[in-house]
């Protein structure tokens, strides 16, 4: 796992502004701690910083192949991690190609080489990487099909600015961070954006399954990947059976590296069932055993509060699971001092608008696992896959015409100003990008309606919704050097799960029942019961207190670059009148986004247009 950077310019010559360049690629410091490199040409430069996990020795990059072409070098900058690398290695030694290294990194150099872009069709993994095709004077832009790695690019008049995060790009003078008004809904919710959306002018993302290629005559993108519906072709007991052997293929694949595993065990039926599935196998193979953790509050037995979406605490479960699969648990026991004291890092982290209290407590988790491992197991999208969250089984959010997990929820958007409501239309962007997204959801010919609806209710999930999620632990995670990998983001099972009927999902009354028929007789019983709890936060008064006293601070503070974009009065009458939902924690949870927003603009000196 590592962090790229790079700037094509056809219209200067790129060797004259190493110091430039070498502040790119200092800005990815902390995603790779390991080595750093930067390759250099005419009107073309790569740059990385590396964490070594797999041939720590040989792995170095940029990578170059095709050294004595007169055209010039093939060079790959790459983050991520192929999980199918040795079998392609065999592939491509079979065509002719010769290795130098055990890498990940050579095999999808060489696979560029056999196959061109097309190459990412035959890579499993997460990944986003650059490679500059001299012989074409090409950048070609890549990332995996389900966006676990992220790729941001700057199209300019003559070239490109690309980096694994903002802040890559953000080094570079020829980028002005600039937030257009019509942009403040996605600023204050970025579930709303496109998966290719930012809230600053001209960033954009590399959409997952893309392509994005720039030569001359300027960037053209291109999906090589899309999910695609058709009848399911087995009955529950075949469909149980096949999601089983997928997450065991799946896990076994992502235990292999140079460099410690652990795992994160919520005490969740996802964490658990990965938990458990990779326990087995390290017992299978003689490794040591597991080392899995559990992030927990200090006061939760006297302020927790149980909410539709966090009915219960993680902790008990989770150690209940740890005894049953033999790991060595770490339970990370967090102070609200704790979660304020690391926001600053979390914050440069993100290079966006932070969620307070919820990217905190993930950085000190992943800085504890950090101490320990170097790879982490997590269980994002499980339930984007499988019907997991309480949404998913609420009529009156189903059936809402709209993004279902905001359903009729009071918006951010609300607290602007009258006159910038009425010039941004905010409630009208939020119903073009649910059209516009609702527009590409793969049908199945025939489908019933209220089936065809669950397949709609689920895709708008596995957009910016679970994007969101993974940029935020790809950034907690990186900035503690730690690579996290994610199971059940693999194709494979995410191809599997998409075409699954709905009725087989809740088949047993219960949310994710493939999924919890896979792991019966593996994880405990109590595990297979419990309802879905998400990611926890602290319930602690004094956090909620704190938020809200810089929200009236930043209200009154004419030097906000927000100031006269909020009104006070709705601001308030959000944090008194808003009824609690589904995703509710506290004001606090509310409200945070607005303060994170001002604080973002400041560091970032963002100017809104």
């Amino acid at each position: 796992m590592c962090g790229i950077v790079g700037w094509v310019d056809f219209g200067e010559d790129l060797r004259t502004h190493r110091p430039i360049l070498d502040r790119m690629v200092e800005t990815m410091r902390l995603r790779g701690p390991d080595d750093s490199g930067l390759w250099v040409s005419a009107h073309a430069a790569l740059g990385h910083r590396r964490l070594a996990v797999i041939d720590i020795e040989g792995g170095r990059q940029p990578m170059l192949a095709d050294r004595d072409r007169p055209s010039g070098p093939t060079v790959l900058v790459y983050s991520g991690e192929v999980y199918n690398f040795p079998e392609l290695r065999s592939e491509l030694a079979d065509l002719g190609h010769v290795f130098q290294t055990r890498s990940d990194t050579e095999v999808v150099l060489h696979a560029y080489r056999q196959w061109g872009a097309a190459c990412a069709e035959h890579l499993n993994g997460m990944f986003a990487f650059a490679v500059w095709d001299a012989e074409h004077e090409a950048l070609v832009l890549i990332r995996d099909r389900m966006g676990v790695k992220p790729l941001y690019y700057y199209e300019m008049t003559n070239g490109v600015l690309f980096a694994s995060e903002p802040k890559g790009i953000m080094a570079n003078p020829r980028f002005t961070p600039l937030l257009d008004e019509q942009d403040l809904p996605i600023l204050l919710n970025a579930r709303l954006g496109l998966p290719h959306e930012t809230p600053l002018r001209g960033l954009k993302e590399v959409q997952p399954g893309h392509i994005v290629r720039i030569d001359r005559s300027g960037a053209r993108e291109h999906r090589y990947w899309a999910l695609e519906s058709a009848p399911h072709p087995h009955d529950l007991d075949a469909t149980v059976g096949h999601v089983r052997d997928l997450l065991e293929d799946i896990v076994r694949r992502q235990l292999v590296a140079d460099v410690p595993v652990s795992s994160m065990l919520s005490g969740g039926l996802d964490s658990t069932y990965v938990s458990a599935l990779a326990a087995r196998e390290y017992s299978r193979t003689g490794h040591d055993p597991l080392t899995t953790y559990c992030v927990q509050f200090e006061g939760d037995e006297e302020h927790f509060s149980p909410t539709v979406l966090r009915p219960e605490i993680d902790a008990p479960y989770a150690r209940l699971a740890a005894e049953q699969f033999g790991t060595d648990h770490v339970p990370v026991t967090l102070q609200t001092r704790d979660l304020v004291e690391v926001l600053p890092g979390a914050r440069a982290s993100r290079d966006l608008p932070s969620l307070g209290q919820f990217d905190t407590s993930m950085y000190l988790l992943f800085a504890e696992m950090r101490k320990r491992s170097t790879v982490g197991l997590s269980a994002e999208a499980a339930d984007e896959l499988f019907g997991g969250y309480p949404w998913y089984h609420d009529p009156r959010t189903t059936s809402w015409d709209g993004f279902p997990w905001l359903g009729d929820a009071p918006r951010l958007t609300d607290c602007l100003a009258p006159d910038v409501a009425a010039r941004i239309r905010p409630d009208e962007a939020e119903q073009d990008r649910y059209r516009t997204l609702l527009a590409r959801v793969p049908r199945l010919p025939g489908e019933d309606p209220h089936s065809a609806r669950m397949r709609e209710v689920l895709f708008l999930s596995m957009q910016r919704p679970l994007l969101y999620l993974l940029d935020r632990k790809d950034r907690m995670s990186m900035a503690n050097g730690l690579e996290v990998r994610v199971p059940y983001c693999d194709h494979r099972l995410v191809e599997y799960a998409w075409n699954i009927p709905w009725q087989m999902k809740i088949a047993d009354g219960r949310e994710k029942s493939p999924l919890r028929l896979a792991a019966r007789g593996l994880v405990p019983e109590q595990t297979l019961t419990r309802p879905k709890s998400a990611y926890p936060g602290t319930h602690d008064p004094s956090y909620e207190v704190d938020v809200i006293r810089g929200i009236d601070k930043l209200l009154a503070d004419r030097s906000s670059p927000l100031f006269g974009a909020l009104d006070r009065q709705r601001v308030e009458e959000l944090r008194t009148r808003a009824e609690k939902t589904m995703t509710w924690l506290n004001a606090a949870h509310l409200l945070l986004p607005l303060l994170e927003a001002d604080i973002w603009m400041r560091t970032y000196n963002v100017r809104l247009a």
